[in-house]
């Protein structure tokens, strides 16, 4: 097969599909990569490397999209690349089309077959092509947030690890995911007093028994929220239904009684968010204020450090890509979890929460695919 990388074109995203390592575990294979000239050049990646292990440099998109059997992303794709997808394609990226509806329709008529990343789902619930960004982005957001509680960054101008004899921030993450728990963990190592709800339990255990009590776990409920967003300095948004658009648990009235110069983290503006009064910003502008809040809603967190991002996406990724570029039957035989993954296959929507979003009729994705 032939397996095309372009540069992601999205607003300040710097990550690139694939490393060297994974050029060359394609090429091993007998498949031929075509790498856009420059692709890697944001994760400090040469053209230089993947051509030393067998890549192919195109000069730009269009011949990646004209000569590519499966395309290698790492974000949903923009109309301009969406115009050049065909249907006797594989698009492999990550898509959150309830977030972006109109991705999804472009998709659904290309009649491309488009896997995301983050509907890739184990037996047990784990999603593990979303787990290391989503690592990533959960200790980006504390960083993101430490940052901006400064005052020159717009917030109270709260250390949040306090100081002797003075109160370290309070910090409320909801959600006790992958983003979830690893925020705590950077807030908790920042010294910062921690709380985290979830309505899952099992998750808080795992934190409560983890940090011995160091961070406090509280299960979700619209009365906890309520009673401790006005007393946040930090709120961490880190709620997830993988594949459908994030649930509000957080209202505007709610954000209004929190105090001025406090900040807002989504990291779940990426499907839509979970606070109301989030919308999606970028690494360029990446705040603004609504109720004396400063809100933080970068769509793509990990993007600010693509080396770290790249070389952890394509650790997760690549046996993946290797399968589907030996064949989709045989890489769903061999990875089941791959079929919740398939999202739109030939102008057909295959994943029930995607469906449910867009109000698409569903066809089960075996079927879509003509292996039921």
């Amino acid at each position: 097969m032939i397996v095309g990388v372009p540069t992601e074109i999205k607003t300040e995203e710097y990550r690139v599909a694939i490393t060297p390592v994974g050029v060359r575990e394609l090429t091993a294979h007998g498949h031929q990569v075509i790498v856009q000239a420059g692709a890697g050049a944001g994760s400090s990646i040469e053209d230089e490397a993947y051509a030393a292990v067998g890549a192919d440099i195109a000069p730009n998109a269009a011949v990646v999209f004209e000569n590519a059997e499966m395309v290698l992303k790492v974000k949903e794709p923009q109309p301009g690349e969406i115009a050049m997808l065909r249907d006797d394609q594989v698009l492999f990226t990550y898509l959150h089309l309830a977030a972006y509806p109109e991705e999804a329709k472009g998709l659904i008529e290309s009649g491309a077959t488009a896997i995301a990343y983050e509907t890739v789902e184990m037996p047990n619930g784990n999603l593990p092509l979303l787990a290391p960004m989503s690592e990533i982005a959960g200790r980006m957001a504390t960083q993101a947030g430490a940052h901006h509680l400064e005052r020159p960054a717009g917030g109270r101008g709260l250390l949040m690890g306090g100081v002797a004899g003075v109160a370290p921030a309070r910090v409320v993450i909801l959600g006790a995911g992958y983003a979830g728990r690893n925020a705590a963990f950077i807030a908790a190592g920042m010294q910062a007093e921690v709380i985290v709800l979830d309505l899952n339990v099992d998750k808080l255990r795992y934190i409560d028994e983890a940090f011995q009590g160091r961070i406090i776990t509280i299960r979700s409920s619209i009365h906890a929220i309520e009673e401790l967003l006005p007393t946040a300095d930090l709120v961490v948004g880190a709620v997830l239904v993988a594949g459908a658009r994030a649930p509000v648990v957080v209202s505007e009235e709610q954000v209004a009684t929190m105090k001025p110069g406090s900040v807002i983290v989504d990291i779940s503006i990426d499907q839509g968010g979970c606070i109301a009064t989030a919308r999606e910003t970028t690494h360029a502008d990446p705040v603004y204020t609504k109720h004396g809040v400063v809100h933080y809603a970068v769509g793509n967190i990990p993007g600010a450090v693509p080396n770290t991002s790249t070389y952890a996406l394509t650790n997760a990724t690549l046996p993946y890509t290797v399968a589907l570029a030996d064949g989709i039957e045989g890489a769903i035989g061999q990875h089941p979890e791959l079929v919740p993954g398939f999202n739109v296959v030939g102008g057909r929507v295959t994943n029930q929460a995607v469906a449910a979003f867009l109000e698409a009729g569903y066809a089960p994705p075996l079927e879509a695919l003509g292996l039921s």
